[in-house]
C-alpha cells in the first residue's frame, strides 16, 4: 500500500492551490476529484458562471483541509482565485503597475472596487478635483494605481488621481511645447472665481481674467461663462517655467474703443440703456461693449441727488451729452444735465447783488442757514449776517427750518453755484449812529442777557448789548458775577465808554447813581479798563462768555 501510494498519489499541502476535475454536477454543488483518496465538494455560488460548468472540466481550487469530520477533502474555488489575485496584486504593487477594477459600492469616504479582491478607493483619490457625487461611478470600471497593501488584513488602497495627474503632466508638457502667443485654443471652463475663470486646456489650466472676457464691463464672470462650458480662447502670455498661461476672449474681436473718439465726439447727443447704478453715478450702454458714465453731479443742475438710483432705474433708456472720451482708460464721460441750459447762468440776472429776495429756510448748519429761493437754487445766510447787534452762536437762535425769510443778495459765485445772503443788511446798522444815541455818562436801562466770568452783558434798546465789567458791578468786592446778576434781571447802568469802531459800549452799574464829583473821581478807574485786555471787542467778549452754547448742547455751570 505504501509503495502504491508513493507511486500513484501526489503530495498534498493544505493551503496550496491544486488542480481538480469535476466528477459530478449537483443542484447546488459540484463534486471535485483532486487525485486524493477522497473527493471534495464546492458550492456553485463560488463560480462566476455556474451554468457553464460541465462534468470533466478541470479547475484550480484551494486545498483548505485534507479531511473534515466526514472524511471529505475541503476545497474552495473562490479562495483559490483570491489567493491567485492577491499574488498578482502584490506583484503589480511591487512593480508599480496599474490595475483595473469594477466599482461595487459607494461607502463612507470613497468607493469599493473589485480588483480580484476588494479594494478601497478614497474619494480624494478618485480625481484631481474630488467629485461631489460618487454614485456616478457605480458599476464603472476604473484604472487605478495600488498605493498601499496590508498583507495581514488583505487590505488594498487605490488611487486614480495619480494616474490622471501623470497623464495631465504629460499633456501639459506637450501643450506648453506646442502653444504660441496669439494661438487660438479650445478648452473647458473648470472653475470660476470673482476675478476670472480657469480654463482646462486638456491638462493645462489657463487663467481667463475678467478684464479679458469682454470689451464691455462685467460685474462677474458668471455673466458670460458657466462651469463645463467649452470655449475658444486666445493665448496672451506663456510662462513655460511656471507652467502658467494667460488667456483672452475679447481679443478674438476688434477693440471697439479704437474708433470710439470719432464715433462719439464731445457735445454729441446719445441714447443708451442704464446697465448699472453705483453711488457715484450711472453706467449707460451706448452699444455692445461700450458704456459711458454719468457722474451723480451730472444728473441735474439744481436737484440735490444723493444716489443715482433715486432718479434712474436699471434698463431705463436715457439721453445724454458726451463730455469726453478716453480711449486709453476706455471711458466715456456723459452728462444728462447738459441737455438743458444751466439755470445758474441766469442767477445773476434773476437775483442781482443788492436785490431783496424771499425764500424758505431749508436747512440750518453751525455756520448759517440755507434759504431756498426756487427749486434747486439756494442762498446761504452766514451766522454773522443775521444781526448787526447780536452775537449769534447758532442760526437756530433766530431761525427755524421752514421759516419764510427776507434777505439781501450779497454775492454770487456762479462757478461754485453759491449765493451769499444777509438779513441784517435789510436794516440800517445802528452802530453807525451809536455815538448820537448813547453818550458818556448817560444812564440807561436794560436786561442781563449773558453772564461771564469777567462781567455781564446788558441788552439795551434795539438789541444793542453793553458790557458791565466785574469791577463795575458793585462797590463791594465780587468773587463771581453769577452770584450778583442773573440772566433776565433788569438793571440801571451808566455809559462809561462808547467805541463806534470796535462796536462796544462799556457800562457801570455801581456808577448809575454817582454824583458829578464821584464820576470825576472814578474817571481814572473807567479809563483803566483797557479794551484790549479786559473788555476787548464785543465779539471777543461774547466768545469768552462762559454761558455761550449752541442749541442742543448743555449749558455751562456758570449760567
Amino acid at each position: 500500500m505504501q509503495e502504491m501510494l508513493g507511486k500513484g498519489m501526489k503530495a498534498f499541502t493544505e493551503g496550496s492551490i491544486v488542480k481538480g476535475k469535476i466528477l459530478e454536477k449537483r443542484a447546488s454543488e459540484v463534486l471535485v476529484d483532486i487525485g486524493y483518496k477522497s473527493e471534495g465538494v464546492i458550492s456553485l455560488s463560488e463560480f462566476e458562471d455556474p451554468d457553464a460548468l460541465k462534468v470533466g472540466d478541470e479547475i484550480e481550487v484551494l486545498l483548505e483541509r485534507l479531511e473534515n469530520d466526514e472524511g471529505m477533502v475541503v476545497l474552495s474555488k473562490e479562495k483559490a482565485a483570491q489567493k491567485q489575485n492577491w499574488e498578482k496584486i502584490v506583484k503589480i504593487f511591487n512593480e508599480g503597475g496599474l490595475i483595473t477594477g469594477k466599482v461595487k459600492a459607494v461607502v463612507k469616504g470613497g468607493l469599493m472596487l473589485n480588483v480580484g479582491v476588494e479594494a478601497f478607493l478614497p474619494g480624494s483619490q478618485v480625481d484631481i478635483v474630488p467629485p461631489k457625487n460618487l454614485r456616478e461611478f457605480e458599476g464603472k470600471s476604473l484604472e487605478c494605481k495600488i498605493v498601499k497593501l496590508n498583507e495581514e488584513r488583505k487590505n488594498v488602497v487605490l488611487s486614480r488621481r495619480e494616474i490622471i495627474e501623470a497623464e495631465r503632466a504629460e499633456k501639459r508638457s506637450k501643450i506648453l511645447g506646442q502653444v504660441q502667443k496669439g494661438s487660438l485654443v479650445k478648452g473647458v471652463v473648470k472653475n470660476i472665481t470673482d476675478f476670472g475663470a480657469f480654463i482646462d486646456l486638456d491638462g493645462l489650466d489657463g487663467l481667463l481674467h475678467i478684464t479679458d472676457m469682454s470689451w464691455s464691463r462685467l460685474t462677474h464672470p458668471t455673466e458670460m461663462l458657466k462651469i463645463g462650458q467649452e470655449v475658444e480662447v486666445m493665448v496672451l502670455e506663456i510662462d513655460r517655467e511656471k507652467e502658467r498661461v494667460s488667456l483672452g476672449l475679447k481679443q478674438k474681436s476688434n477693440n471697439p474703443w479704437d474708433q470710439i473718439a470719432d464715433k462719439y465726439p464731445v457735445n454729441m447727443k446719445v441714447k443708451g440703456k442704464v446697465t448699472n447704478l453705483v453711488p457715484y453715478g450711472a453706467f449707460i450702454e451706448l452699444e455692445p461693449g461700450i458704456e459711458g458714465l454719468v457722474h451723480v453731479s451730472e444728473l441735474s443742475w439744481t436737484k440735490r441727488i444723493a444716489r443715482p438710483a433715486d432718479v434712474l432705474t436699471m434698463g431705463q433708456e436715457v439721453e445724454a451729452v458726451v463730455l469726453g472720451v478716453s480711449k486709453d482708460d476706455q471711458k466715456v464721460s456723459l452728462s444728462v444735465r447738459q441737455l438743458e441750459s444751466n439755470p445758474w447762468d441766469e442767477v445773476s440776472l434773476k437775483y442781482p447783488v443788492g436785490s431783496q429776495v424771499k425764500g424758505k429756510v431749508r436747512n440750518l448748519t453751525a455756520y448759517g442757514a440755507f434759504v431756498e429761493l426756487e427749486e434747486g437754487i439756494d442762498g446761504m445766510i452766514h451766522v454773522s449776517d443775521l444781526s448787526w447787534t447780536r452775537k449769534i452762536n447758532h442760526p437756530s437762535e433766530v431761525l427755524k427750518k421752514g421759516d419764510d425769510v427776507e434777505a439781501q443778495v450779497l454775492e454770487i459765485d456762479k462757478a461754485n453755484q453759491r449765493i451769499s445772503l444777509g438779513m441784517k443788511q435789510l436794516a440800517d446798522d445802528p452802530w453807525k449812529s451809536i455815538d448820537e444815541r448813547y453818550k458818556i455818562n448817560d444812564v440807561v436801562e436794560g436786561k442781563v442777557s449773558k453772564v461771564a466770568s469777567f462781567g455781564a452783558f446788558i441788552q439795551l434798546a434795539d438789541e444793542i448789548d453793553g458790557l458791565v465789567h466785574i469791577s463795575q458791578i458793585s462797590n463791594d468786592r465780587i468773587e463771581k458775577v453769577k452770584d450778583v446778576l442773573k440772566v433776565g434781571q433788569d438793571v440801571r447802568a451808566r455809559v462809561i465808554k462808547v467805541d463806534k469802531t470796535e462796536r462796544r459800549i462799556g457800562l457801570s452799574i455801581k456808577a448809575a447813581d454817582y454824583t458829578a464829583d464821584q464820576l470825576e473821581r472814578e474817571k481814572a478807574n473807567f479809563d483803566a479798563i483797557k479794551p484790549s485786555e479786559d473788555l476787548g471787542s464785543l465779539e471777543h467778549a461774547f466768545d469768552k462768555a462762559e454761558e455761550d452754547y449752541r442749541p442742543g448742547e448743555k449749558k455751562t455751570k456758570s449760567e
